[in-house]
């Protein structure tokens, strides 16, 4: 079949392009919020509902623009500040041990098979006075200013993101009724009545992967706080918040799980570190393989593996929203799979076509039909 496109559809074609190619830098914000805006719409529809009769519609949808901000914001600040802050401890007490030589610990020479050559090696490098500082001597100058500026640029790229995805959010909440109203008009005329349930589809693995986000990190944060109090660890209500708030992204718990059992072991004793880094792991598996795919199986019908892979794969492609955008896109491709599979069913089995031309036809059931039900 000859496709011979229409000058309006050439130029519609390239003002799509035009336009994706201007706004690619904010794809990440767009896609944010409309995340944000998805998973927390029930929550706005109540909070309009008692506020509208006292403020008007813009009002509304900044209140709740920046009840969302603070709500989101500020447990991610204060994690990464209470960690930064106990890394900066850690490094001024490694810094003061440093100027009067790090003995080896008493449980190193027990170590099984490397036990010996361990403690060997920690006596000629780090046991003397100094050590950490001549090594630190030793570093690339050039490679730790280029981690600092890759940094630099990390922080002040997701700053932007952050504040548009703000913006775009507020917009949302002001116009999200009939953005989804016209979007939804869109996908009937172009896919057909499915597209409702496409998109119903789409709304639930969003919400789905969101809850299990905020579960997961609450499950953490208290059971790693029972764990850390467990194996005697100072602060532990402040470190269990730190890993809990981390743990929203999966595997960056564990970046908080090695800063407290490195804190641990500069006190020389084994059972506190070990204790803490073993039941904190089996913890953050437990949130992640079970806790994780239990809450969003209603909403994302996948395995742990495609879970996983969407997760990871999204992180990769998008940053933090991937984690919740690719689960939902894996989601759609499943059920875009499915539904083929079950277009196709009914071509692939003996008498069908006979079957549809029968009911098309308005026949019942009779004897020598193809309807009937064969008999042993």
């Amino acid at each position: 079949m000859n496709v011979k496109p229409s000058p309006g559809w050439l130029y519609g074609a390239l003002i799509i392009a035009l336009s994706v190619w201007v706004l690619h830098s904010f794809l990440q914000a767009v896609l944010a919020a409309c995340v944000t805006a998805v998973a927390s719409w029930p929550l706005y529809e109540r909070f309009a509902a008692r506020v509208a009769r006292h403020a008007g519609r813009s009002a509304t949808s900044l209140m709740f623009t920046l009840l969302m901000t603070v709500l989101v914001l500020a447990p991610l600040m204060f994690a990464v500040g209470a960690l930064v802050t106990e890394a900066q401890a850690l490094l001024m007490e490694i810094a003061a041990a440093d100027e009067r030589g790090i003995g080896v610990p008493q449980w190193l020479e027990n170590v099984p098979l490397v036990g010996h050559w361990a403690a060997a090696r920690w006596r000629s490098e780090i046991a003397y006075p100094g050590a950490l500082t001549v090594w630190m001597r030793r570093a690339d100058t050039t490679a730790l200013l280029g981690w600092a500026q890759s940094l630099g640029q990390f922080m002040a790229r997701h700053a932007f993101i952050i504040g548009f995805t703000i913006l775009l959010l507020y917009f949302l909440y002001q116009e999200g009724e009939s953005l989804a109203a016209g979007f939804r008009r869109l996908l009937r005329h172009h896919v057909g009545e499915r597209a409702d349930g496409y998109l119903d589809l789409a709304t639930r693995a969003v919400r789905a992967s969101v809850n299990g986000m905020l579960v997961v990190s609450l499950f953490d944060g208290f059971a790693t706080g029972v764990a850390y109090a467990l194996a005697g660890a100072p602060h532990a209500l402040l470190w269990a918040a730190i890993t809990g708030l981390l743990a929203l992204v999966p595997f960056l718990g564990y970046v908080a799980v090695m800063a407290l059992t490195l804190q641990l072991a500069m006190t020389g004793a084994a059972t506190p570190p070990l204790l803490a880094f073993g039941l904190a792991c089996l913890v953050l598996f437990c949130g992640d393989k079970i806790v994780r795919p239990a809450v969003a199986r209603g909403g994302v019908r996948l395995r742990f593996a495609w879970v996983l892979m969407g997760c990871l794969g999204g992180f990769e492609a998008l940053g933090l929203i991937g984690l919740v955008i690719g689960p939902v896109v894996l989601t759609l491709a499943r059920e875009l799979w499915e539904q083929r599979v079950r277009d196709l069913a009914p071509a692939d089995v003996p008498g069908a076509q006979t079957v549809e031309l029968a009911v098309a036809a308005g026949e019942t059931t009779r004897p020598g039909s193809v309807l009937r039900e064969e008999r042993p």
